[in-house]
């Protein structure tokens, strides 16, 4: 996308490692309190069963194994030599400290690993992993990547997403006072929201403080609460048009210096039912970066000044 547009994640790791960084997708085959019963059965109307990443845990592959293969694919297909560990699948402060900090250690012992992001939720992260991730983060930058969602309880309550938002900006703020990097992820189309109601959350992550955002609109996966909204005609997918006209909207409301991690998705072809125009991410892209250009807008266009 258009680096004049918006400040993205990867023009801001260009800069901080002087050249081109990719992340390393990590499966640690920890779980969720919203699946496994402390919290709640299922997870979220729109968890995918399996996790939002690779399943290599389930499959065997040690946190070793899977940095191993990411440094050599990327290695040979983008001459890529510097990588961030990234875990996502689930909740991936959620376990026992000790066991959670060998899982991240292991994760950037090879020096080819610059940083570390860790995909969770706000209402998991307790003070003994806040300190582990504090250390890491005098030798490499750590990504505490918290899954906000929507600043709506009314909205938090229907996707039963098992904690209040108001977890999320105390969260954040704890990891900002040990100096952190902190990104929000936000959905766009959440049953019941209109594009104003994301925007309004964006705007509370604008004045949180924090320095990233994730930003995606909701796809329905097979298997889910949510393929059953939508088989019931109780949830309707965004369009392209709609997705790319929120995506618009919470742009022109963040600070220009707020580094945008991601504003599409990348759903499995054999899960997703819909909305089927998320499987051509160029062409989400591509349109979305038109109707910027045609509108001469940018991220912070229409930004709150203090």
């Amino acid at each position: 996308m258009s680096p004049l547009r918006y400040r993205s994640l990867s023009s801001w790791l260009k800069e901080r490692f002087s050249g081109p960084v990719r992340k390393i997708t990590i499966d640690s085959g920890l779980g969720c309190p919203n699946r496994n019963g402390t919290l709640g059965v299922g997870g979220c109307i729109f968890c995918n069963s399996r996790g939002s990443g690779t399943n290599a845990g389930s499959r065997g592959l040690s946190v070793t194994d899977q940095v191993d293969q990411g440094i050599e694919f990327f290695s040979r297909r983008y001459k890529v030599r510097k990588f961030i560990a990234y875990f996502q699948s689930f909740t991936n402060t959620y376990g026992n400290p000790k066991l959670l900090e060998r899982l991240y250690h292991l994760a950037i012992q090879r020096p080819e690993i610059v940083g570390l992001s860790i995909g969770t939720r706000p209402d998991c992260v307790s003070d003994d992993v806040m300190d582990i991730l504090s250390d890491i983060n005098k030798d490499k930058p750590v990504w505490l990547e918290l899954g906000l969602q929507s600043i709506h309880n009314r909205t938090l309550k229907l996707i039963r997403r098992g904690h209040e938002s108001g977890i999320f900006f105390k969260t954040a703020d704890r990891a900002l006072k040990r100096d952190l990097l902190v990104a929000a992820h936000i959905i766009l189309g959440l049953p019941g929201e209109a594009i104003e109601d994301t925007a309004l959350t964006a705007k509370a992550v604008a004045n949180s403080g924090i320095q990233g955002i994730k930003v995606h609109p909701l796809y329905v996966i097979a298997g889910t609460i949510l393929e059953d909204m939508f088989r019931k005609e109780e949830y309707i997918p965004m369009t392209m048009e709609q997705a790319i006209e929120g995506t618009i909207a919470v742009l022109e409301v963040l600070p220009k210096n707020m580094i945008i991690h991601r504003l599409t998705s990348d759903p499995h072809p054999e899960e997703l039912v819909a909305p089927v125009w998320m499987l051509d991410k160029a062409l989400v892209r591509n349109a979305l970066i038109a109707e910027m250009d045609r509108r001469n807008v940018f991220q912070g266009s229409k930004a709150e000044t203090k």
